[in-house]
């Protein structure tokens, strides 16, 4: 399924589905209750009855304009060594003939967008050439944040990079850390092919109506990217929601997130914001369509899948 948003055409391709995380596992904290003011969530194409467990999508977002082909993160990507999240771990996924399905061979990526540096957003952004990573999308430029690249580069070098982004980003002392070797295997060998492209995270416009929102706290440097076309607009959230309960439940926070109560604020001020601004949602992790609209209703923030 493709959505038009002016004259851009978005498309999603999937990656996986996973069905490995319980939903008091994924937002800790969870009321049990929830689950009865929303059986819609535990419908089939939602929630795995069998295990018990939620499901999430990975995927990326193919955006074709009239100008430009670019992808919204890139997954997690094949043979990659994740052996602290199993679920990631040496994958074997047709998301290549998925996008050639989608009519697009990598050559034809002009731009790679990245909503952050986590495992499951950057994996296919290089892939398995002879023995080595290279890039998967030889002729895109890579767009995302100079502070994030900083930050994971001292966190793969162990040096004083690390505390001068923390110093610089100004959240304090993170819960958890990216996972080890996701910078080393996808991100510096698009570095080293010169195809990165760093830039400051403050909503400027980058290009043709895309603009970088910051919404740290699930990464250091997180940002959700919008696109503005002929008076509509969508915004790719990345990590700022990983479920729908989050829609209802904003003060929930993910296992994944770094800076839980930053992760908090970014998460309304995006829900705020995609109200506001009448938006149509692309999510990185929601099943289904992954796509929808936030409303205020009856008091509360509210999703409607399109």
């Amino acid at each position: 399924m493709s959505y038009q948003i002016g004259d851009a055409k978005i498309t999603k391709i999937t990656e996986t589905i996973l069905e490995s995380f319980s939903p008091s596992a994924l937002l800790p904290g969870l009321n049990p209750d929830v689950w009865e003011e929303h059986p819609e969530w535990t419908t089939p194409g939602m929630f795995s009855k069998s295990k018990g467990n939620i499901l999430l999508s990975l995927h990326s977002w193919l955006v074709e304009t009239p100008r430009h082909t670019i992808l919204i993160d890139t997954g997690a990507g094949n043979d990659k060594d994740r052996p602290s999240m199993p679920v990631l771990n040496h994958l074997q996924e047709p998301y290549l003939g998925r996008l050639a399905s989608a009519g697009i061979r990598p050559e034809a990526v002009d731009y790679v967008l990245l909503t952050h540096l986590h495992a499951d957003h950057v994996g296919w952004n290089t892939c398995k050439s002879n023995g080595s990573w290279v890039p998967t999308f030889p002729n895109a430029t890579y767009v995302f944040s100079e502070l994030e690249q900083i930050y994971c580069a001292g966190l793969m070098a162990h040096d004083d990079r690390v505390d001068r982004a923390r110093s610089e980003a100004g959240m304090g002392t993170p819960v958890r850390t990216p996972v080890a070797g996701v910078y080393a295997d996808s991100v510096v060998p698009v570095m080293e092919a010169g195809l990165a492209k760093l830039i400051k995270i403050d909503g400027t416009e980058f290009l043709n109506g895309i603009s970088f929102h910051l919404t740290a706290g699930h990464s250091i440097n997180h940002a959700s990217i919008s696109l503005r076309s002929q008076g509509a607009e969508a915004l790719f959230g990345g990590d700022v929601l990983h479920h729908p309960l989050e829609v209802y439940e904003p003060d929930l926070v993910s296992m994944f997130c770094e800076f839980p109560e930053y992760a908090r604020t970014s998460r309304r001020w995006m829900l705020e914001y995609a109200c506001r601004e009448n938006v149509t949602y692309f999510s990185s992790h929601f099943p289904q369509t992954s796509t929808g609209r936030i409303t205020w209703r009856n008091g509360q923030f509210r999703w409607d899948f399109i």
